[in-house]
């Protein structure tokens, strides 16, 4: 790059260019627009500023365009001359929503280690499955972390317990530990709860552990 012009990237900026499969050139041109000041599309001075071949810039635009990571908006200066601005708001919706899919699968993992450490045992295949579809189905990931302390609480740490658990809440109309929280307006006693299945068939022996 010349004019000693120093762009500045951040690591999140990076991993999605990445993650987007972009090319060298397209990566270099959504650096160039993050870094404008104001970024128009001048052809000429991005090839000169990026030293790159005007016939590449225009492909890698393009690309950029037709994966809706960038668009044109066409604004006034302070003549009344109309020019189109670059606005890269479809490449920061998609790094935002990377972000938050990478968010919600490290909060996944943290629940499979918690029950993996409450249960002194890795989990079983079957029980990672009913977890997932705790998780991705039915139930806020908070109200199943409540769920594995009420079933520690009640000293019966296993599967089963928890399914019901997380039944019967559902049935008082609990989404969430702050709900559970607010429902529960006395001490917890140590009577078991039935031990009713939400599921259609039994995913597990009784002598689940």
């Amino acid at each position: 790059m010349s004019n000693n012009k120093k762009y500045v990237v951040d690591a999140n900026f990076i991993k999605e260019a990445y993650n987007l499969n972009l090319s060298l050139v397209e990566f270099l041109l959504l650096l160039y627009f993050d870094n404008a000041d104001d970024p128009t599309f001048d052809l000429d001075v991005i090839s000169h500023k990026l030293k790159i071949e005007v016939n590449d810039i225009l492909f890698a635009f393009n690309n950029l365009i037709s994966k809706k990571l960038i668009t044109l908006i066409s604004e006034k200066n302070d003549s009344g001359k109309r020019y189109d601005k670059i606005s890269l708001e479809g490449f920061y919706k998609t790094m935002e929503e990377n972000q938050k899919k990478d968010a919600k699968k490290n909060i996944k993992e943290d629940i499979f280690s918690k029950f993996e450490a409450e249960f002194k045992r890795p989990l079983a295949g079957m029980e990672v499955e009913i977890i997932k579809a705790w998780s991705e189905k039915m139930y806020d990931e908070s109200l199943i972390l409540r769920a594995l302390e009420e079933a520690i609480y009640n000293g019966a740490i296993n599967i089963r317990y928890i399914d019901t658990i997380l039944y019967e809440w559902s049935k008082k109309g609990y989404k969430t530990r702050e709900d559970v929280e607010n429902g529960l307006k006395k001490p917890y006693d140590n009577k078991k709860l039935e031990e009713t299945n939400i599921f259609d068939f039994n995913w597990l022996d009784d002598d689940d552990k």
